[in-house]
This record gives C-alpha cells, sequence and structure tokens, in this order.
C-alpha cells in the first residue's frame, strides 16, 4: 500500500474552497513534485497532509507503517524565523521532538541521530554556529537535517530553494535527489517547472484543471505543456 493516499481532496480556510478534486498517491522512492500557479492551493495541501488544517471534503489515507509523526518538513522560512538565536545542532535536535514522548530531554540516541543527519548534509562543523548567522544555503542544509530527524520515509519540502544562488541550488537538488535514490519519499512544493520535469518521478498539478500522473505522461499532457510553455515564456505563476 503507499505511504499516503488522497482521494478526491477539497481543500481551502473557513470553509472557503481553494482547490478541488485532488487525488494522488505517493509509495516509497517516489519523487513527486507539485506544482501549479500562485493561490492554487499548494501551501495549503501541505499542511492538509501534515494534519495542521482538515480537508473540507475528501480523505488522507496512510498506509505501509507510516505513522503521523513520521513525516519530515521542511516549510518556508518567514524572515523571523531565519534570525533564530540558537545554534544548528539545538535547531537538528529539535527534529527529534516527536521521537521524545513526555520525556523533557534528548537522550543519547536521539543526539546521535542529530549528529548523523548533520554529517549527511555537510554541516557537521556549522554545529556550534548560531543559525541566524549562516548562509541561507547552509540554513537548508540545517533545516534538511533537522527534518530527516522526524524521518526514514517522507520529506515534505514547501519551495526548499526559494531565494538560494543557482550554485547553491543545484547544490540542493542533488542532496534531495541523494535522499530519494536512498529509498526517502520526496513530496516537494516548486515553481520551477523545469526542474520539477527534472526531478521528479510524478507530478501533480493543482489549480482549474488537475493532473496527477508521471513525469512522462505530464510532459506529454495538455495541462503539462501548456503550463511549461507559459513559464518558458517568462511567467513566473509559482
Amino acid at each position: 500500500m503507499a505511504f499516503i493516499t488522497a482521494t478526491d481532496l477539497s481543500l481551502g480556510y473557513d470553509a472557503q474552497v481553494v482547490a478541488t478534486e485532488i487525488s494522488f498517491s505517493v509509495s516509497k522512492g517516489d519523487y513527486l513534485c507539485i506544482v501549479g500557479e500562485n493561490g492554487s492551493g499548494k501551501t495549503t495541501l501541505m499542511k492538509t497532509l501534515l494534519h495542521l488544517k482538515e480537508p473540507i471534503s475528501g480523505k488522507i489515507e496512510t498506509g505501509d507503517d507510516l505513522k503521523k509523526d513520521e513525516i519530515g518538513y521542511l516549510p518556508q522560512q518567514t524572515i523571523v524565523q531565519k534570525d533564530f538565536p540558537a545554534s544548528v545542532n539545538e535547531i537538528v535536535l529539535s527534529g527529534c521532538q516527536g521521537r521524545c514522548g513526555m520525556r523533557p530531554f534528548y537522550n543519547r540516541k536521539e543526539k546521535s541521530l542529530a549528529k548523523e543527519n548533520m554529517e549527511r548534509m555537510g554541516i557537521t562543523d556549522l554545529a556550534n554556529r548560531c543559525y541566524r548567522d549562516l548562509s541561507g544555503g547552509q540554513q537548508q542544509r540545517a533545516l534538511l537535517a533537522r527534518a530527516l530527524c522526524a524521518t526514514k520515509k517522507v520529506l515534505l519540502l514547501d519551495e526548499p530553494v526559494a531565494g538560494l544562488d543557482p550554485v547553491v541550488t543545484a547544490q540542493m537538488y542533488d542532496l534531495i535527489g541523494g535522499l530519494n535514490k536512498e529509498g526517502i519519499s520526496i513530496i516537494m512544493i516548486s515553481h520551477d517547472i523545469t526542474a520539477a520535469v527534472r526531478y521528479a518521478s510524478h507530478i501533480l498539478h493543482i489549480g482549474d484543471k488537475v493532473f496527477f500522473g508521471t513525469k512522462e505522461d505530464y510532459l506529454n499532457s495538455n495541462i503539462g505543456s501548456s503550463f511549461i510553455k507559459q513559464q518558458k515564456g517568462g511567467k513566473d505563476n509559482g
């Protein structure tokens, strides 16, 4: 069974619908990119998958032994969050909070996991640095390490390369691709349709029309070819 199966979702705020008729599934090893125009409901969908919001209608089911607290999340950062006065080690360790239960401290296993994920992201030498003093790319690596402390199965990434320069963007995509090759399922919101069709195995396009399927089927669909043409025409509707 798939890790996540969404069936006929309607999404919105205070009963105001922003997206409808959304159905898709994510299985082990999938790399799903969520694309669509600005305001189409991409971030609302992400929050719904995290159970931070309830769908207006439809349902989301988890399977293959995936628990609600086994989903790692890398959100878009606000200016305040970028200025957070904690060490990188503290930021990464906070990804283990779901493992602590009622225990008010991190144990040796959790500290070891944080160290392991900092090594995976190449930021071990930054462990004692203040998070707000890091570059944008370094901050994203720290947040990715934090998300990995919460899961070995599914990562939800909301515009993980937003605001990064092209070199750092390429490095982030390589890191994310490497995690996917290790077997971690990726669900990523992206405004960059070129990157989406380069890296994804599946595409979920939401908006006036909804598409879910393989990257190849998306490229050959009317909705996919039209959206890609629009993007290449210089309109960034992320």
